[in-house]
């Protein structure tokens, strides 16, 4: 498919923080990573948490935003919030720097708790609900709070307003995919959520594609992989997440893997995910920005295995969500 010029330009303006013609958009101030898929237990939480750790093993500075009322990410890491949480942010009852707290793998945590739920409700009543995140966010950086890499975990429900939110945020969407049964298909629906909500965001999506719980001894799991990268081609991360006992054990512990086992596979699948990710970064040209007036901070607004590499390049479908230069 042909992307034209004007799609092309405003790609670049949003990779920039430049305004575009349809819109003013602007790119967040950090690199922020949207952690998505529209079914549960495909690794997306144990992805989001452990990357975070590889992130932050490298020296980075490192943010892990939860925004999923279930709140795994926050429990993964031992968390229990006794102060202001993401759905307070959101709300504008407190800023971003009042509620993050420090978390294992030398961490930054913007814990959840289930009363974020409740901001789907209240959304109705607010002015650009979905701005909110990307908002708080540009105003801790014009108070002087940095991060090399913010990563956002969201619910499994990506047509939602907390989906909207990490997806207004976001320099890059990671799609998990699990290379289980249906995971092709449950991976081709959330595509065509994503590009809905892009449609009502007016812009695109920079959507990488990241295998996760892979068995190499079975055969089916083989086969799923190449025909994951046969469909995604390009937009599809060369490391692949191995299945492993210490995935299991880490979030009971309640660490990264990192800091339960720096020498397992999983940690070594991580780093090995965490390189690619730092290499991607290389092309974003990121610049901090004002909080946008859109969206005022207020409540007024009422197994062994190994990486597969590319077989094919991306269908019709991918060339839709994904505009890469």
């Amino acid at each position: 498919m042909e992307i034209s010029s004007d799609s092309q330009d405003r790609h670049q303006n949003e990779r920039t923080g430049a305004s575009g013609p349809d819109g003013d958009f602007v790119a967040a101030p950090f690199p922020v990573y949207a952690f998505v898929n529209q079914k549960g237990g495909c690794g997306k939480t144990t992805t989001a948490v452990n990357l975070a750790g590889a992130l932050s093993a490298r020296g980075d500075r490192v943010l892990l935003i939860d925004l999923d009322p279930q709140a795994h990410a926050t429990l993964g890491l031992g968390c229990s919030p006794d102060r202001p949480t993401v759905v307070d942010v959101l709300l504008g009852d407190a800023s971003l720097e009042e509620a993050v707290v420090p978390a294992p793998g030398r961490l930054t945590l913007l814990p959840a708790e289930p009363r974020l739920a409740e901001f789907e409700e209240v959304s109705g009543r607010m002015i650009h609900p979905e701005q909110r995140l990307r908002a708080a966010l540009a105003e801790a950086a014009s108070r002087g709070m940095t991060f090399d890499h913010v990563l956002v975990d969201c619910s499994p429900r990506a047509d939602g307003v907390l989906c909207a939110n990490a997806l207004y945020a976001s320099t890059c969407t990671f799609l998990i995919v699990e290379t289980g049964a249906f995971a092709l298909q449950g991976a081709v629906q959330a595509l065509k959520v994503l590009d809905e909500v892009a449609e009502n965001q007016n812009r695109t999506f920079d959507i990488r594609v990241i295998g996760t719980m892979f068995d190499r001894r079975t055969k089916f799991a083989r086969e799923l992989l190449v025909a994951l990268h046969a469909r995604f081609g390009e937009a599809m991360f060369e490391t692949v997440i191995r299945t492993s006992v210490r995935l299991r054990e880490a979030p009971a512990l309640g660490v990264p893997v990192q800091e339960l086992d720096p020498n397992c596979r999983a940690s070594t699948d991580f780093a090995a995910l965490a390189e690619e990710v730092v290499e991607m970064n290389l092309d974003l040209v990121l610049e901090p920005v004002a909080p946008p007036a859109a969206a005022p901070l207020s409540p007024s607004d009422s197994s062994p295995g190994s990486s597969v590499s590319s077989a094919s390049a991306a269908d019709p479908i991918r060339e839709r969500a994904l505009r890469r230069p």
